[in-house]
């Protein structure tokens, strides 16, 4: 069988890109179970509600619901267990200091398989005020009706 290669998106936090001011992004692989990751390979994960952590120098991620596998057995997996996350040491100790400042914590942006291993994309974020989040609505919005109003003049050409 061949080997799988590139990046397949499994499930994307687009929540997290409107509520917080992303500073730097870290790529990391997951402990998983067997029927957490057919269920991957299915295509089902939830992002929203999850974000990671740093306990005794290890990373874990929480919150996010990985449903289980349909055609699993008593050996399913539980939806919202925490998994850990396999990172350097290195990469924990620069999270370790970034979200010890205030206002920063990690959130995880996308779950994905590269090369056949799953990977979660995590970011040190800080959280947008609500006159932030308005501003990038108005900016995201400006900016549409302007490529609107562009195709419109290319079309009467």
């Amino acid at each position: 069988m061949p080997r799988e290669e590139g990046r397949k998106l499994i499930a994307q936090n687009k929540r997290a890109r409107h509520d917080y001011h992303i500073e730097d992004t870290y790529e990391a692989g997951l402990v998983l179970t067997g029927t957490e990751v057919k269920s991957l390979r299915a295509g089902r994960a939830n992002l929203t509600d999850g974000y990671a952590l740093i306990r005794d120098g290890e990373a874990w991620l929480e919150g996010v619901h990985i449903p289980e596998y349909t055609m699993g057995t008593w050996t399913n997996h539980a939806a919202r267990r925490p998994r850990k996350l396999l990172l350097h040491r290195r990469e924990i100790g620069k999270l370790i200091a970034k979200t010890n400042e205030p206002g920063h914590t990690l959130v995880p942006l996308a779950l994905y398989f590269k090369d056949g291993k799953a990977k979660v994309e995590i970011a040190v974020a800080r959280g947008k005020r609500e006159y932030d989040k308005r501003q990038a609505i108005a900016k995201r919005d400006a900016a549409r009706e302007m490529e609107r109003a562009r195709a419109a003049r290319l079309r009467r050409r």
